[in-house]
């Protein structure tokens, strides 16, 4: 995939679970029971997106609660996941092209860096220049004609996404603008 990467985060490596090389993992996409399949193979990441581990085949998974418990093939051990680099707070992340296409009216949201954000009435409003995955949720940071400002990812105020014009409408919250 040219200029985009080729690996995506799709968990986060919590802490081992039992003795037998199980590791908790808390997971980052909305499809964990097709993401987290046996057979699959993942890298860890570290914070700053270097690979630190990999390529790990992945054993077996269950959801756990909110999360799932996974196993790597030949981590047979607690002492093994320990000594694996990043196992814990590690970022557990997919090839691309195994993961499944976004639907028509969604995006990675790694692409959304140069979308053009348009109000509800066509009225440009400025250029996404980032994205925060923050406690309260996706921010979308745009920069507009006057001022750099956040805008909550929430569909009262994402209305639609176009991926092909690169348009994402929004409704904003009143106020956001002004000043």
């Amino acid at each position: 995939m040219e200029g985009g990467p080729r690996h995506l985060v799709v968990g986060r490596l919590r802490k081992p679970h039992g003795l037998k090389g199980d590791v908790a993992l808390f997971p980052l996409t909305d499809d964990p029971g097709r993401t987290f399949r046996p057979g699959a193979e993942f890298r860890v990441l570290d914070l700053a997106g270097e690979v630190v581990a990999g390529p790990l085949v992945l054993e077996r998974a269950r959801a756990y609660h909110r999360e799932w418990l996974v196993k790597f093939r030949g981590v047979d051990s607690r002492s093994a996941l320990e000594a694996m680099p990043g196992f814990r707070d590690g970022l557990l992340a997919a090839p691309v092209e195994a993961l499944a296409p976004p639907a028509e009216d969604e995006v990675w949201l790694h692409e959304l860096a140069g979308f053009a954000v348009r109000s509800e009435a066509d009225e440009p409003l400025g250029v996404v220049t980032d994205v925060y995955d923050l406690p309260t949720g996706l921010m979308l940071e745009v920069q507009g004609p006057r001022r750099e400002f956040l805008l909550p990812w929430r569909p009262e105020f994402v209305r639609a996404v176009r991926k092909e014009a690169r348009v994402v409408v929004v409704a904003p919250p009143e106020g956001l603008l002004d000043g």
